[in-house]
């Protein structure tokens, strides 16, 4: 089907004149997510003060000159921005201040994605696949979910596929092969310090042969010591050096995430997305959304189940997911309040 066919869906970006959207339009726009032959209309929301600066974004847009955008359009508005939605990207958070506490940031949250889960619920299509990227990442998605009762939970996802993207490159640079030679590696629980990057699954093939990544790298220590901390600290690694938070690579894990959603995940192959979690086989509880290896099928995600869970992956795995259920109950005791 040529572009000019089919029919444009309509994407959302929030946070949309920052430096995570400036990093991943172009490849929206120019059909590295949806499809070659996928034409957009892209709806980008940002808050009032950052409207001339969007308007520079469109006028960028505009000059790329891209035959699959259809249509760009700014606003402030919510009503305007969650309208008909076929994909909604949430990448516009409260950022931490010094000095915050870390409840007066999940409160901050908390309104910003009740009130964009609501416009969810209002205005967007029933089918609306949602990204929340903006931190902290698991709970605001589980709090926009909670406040769009008419769209079904797996619907929405948060990103821990830059986590996922940066362990397989750790992996792959130990190896020295490229690191789409990397499969399987796991993200369990929050985007966060806590989270748990578990190469217990994850195979490497090195020319031609595929085999586990701990008989690859033949370093027990390191796969189970500074390689965890690296990939949960990298975050803050990218701050400390360029004194902002990690974007080029957050969108980049923003395509592969959405594509995945849109194209399906390989034969064989699982990648990393906080979902819901609800009756897994894993002991996680019910009620937070939860980063799991899952496969993508007909736009469907999947839990990969009875993969094996040793005592230190056990441990890792509660620890995280008792964050997540701390966080939630502060959030949705703002929530109600």
């Amino acid at each position: 089907m040529s572009p000019s066919c089919a029919e444009p869906i309509r994407v959302l970006v929030t946070g949309a004149a920052g430096q995570i959207a400036y990093s991943l339009l172009y490849s929206i726009a120019n059909g590295d997510v949806f499809g070659k032959d996928q034409p957009v209309v892209l709806m980008l929301l940002d808050i009032p003060p950052m409207l001339p600066v969007l308007d520079g974004v469109v006028m960028e847009l505009q000059d790329c000159a891209l035959p699959l955008l259809k249509e760009v359009i700014p606003t402030d508005q919510e009503e305007v921005a969650f309208k008909d939605l076929d994909a909604a990207i949430l990448v516009g958070s409260m950022p931490r201040k010094d000095g915050m506490e870390r409840k007066d940031l999940l409160k901050a949250n908390v309104a910003i994605f009740k009130s964009q889960g609501a416009a969810l619920d209002k205005y967007a299509k029933k089918t609306v696949k949602v990204l929340v990227v903006g931190n902290p990442a698991n709970t605001n998605c589980l709090i926009a979910a909670k406040s769009a009762p008419s769209i079904p939970k797996e619907n929405f996802s948060c990103l821990t596929r830059l986590d996922h993207n940066r362990a397989c490159s750790q992996v792959a640079s130990r190896c020295g092969v490229p690191a789409d030679k990397v499969k399987n590696v796991i993200i369990w629980g929050n985007h966060s310090s806590t989270q748990y990057p578990d190469v217990h699954h994850c195979v490497v093939n090195v020319q031609g042969s595929v085999k586990p990544a701990f008989d690859v790298v033949k370093d027990d220590d390191w796969l189970k010591g500074s390689f965890i901390a690296t990939v949960q600290q990298r975050g803050a690694a990218v701050i400390k050096a360029r004194k902002l938070s990690s974007a080029m690579s957050a969108a980049k894990a923003i395509c592969d995430h959405m594509r995945n959603i849109w194209m399906g995940t390989a034969e064989g192959e699982f990648i990393s997305m906080g979902v819901y979690s609800s009756g897994n086989t894993y002991g996680v509880p019910d009620d937070l959304i939860y980063s799991f290896p899952v496969t993508i099928k007909d736009k469907t995600w999947k839990i990969v189940d009875a993969l094996t869970i040793n005592d230190f992956s056990r441990a890792r795995m509660d620890a995280t997911a008792a964050e997540l259920v701390e966080e939630r109950d502060a959030a949705t005791s703002f929530l109600s309040a």
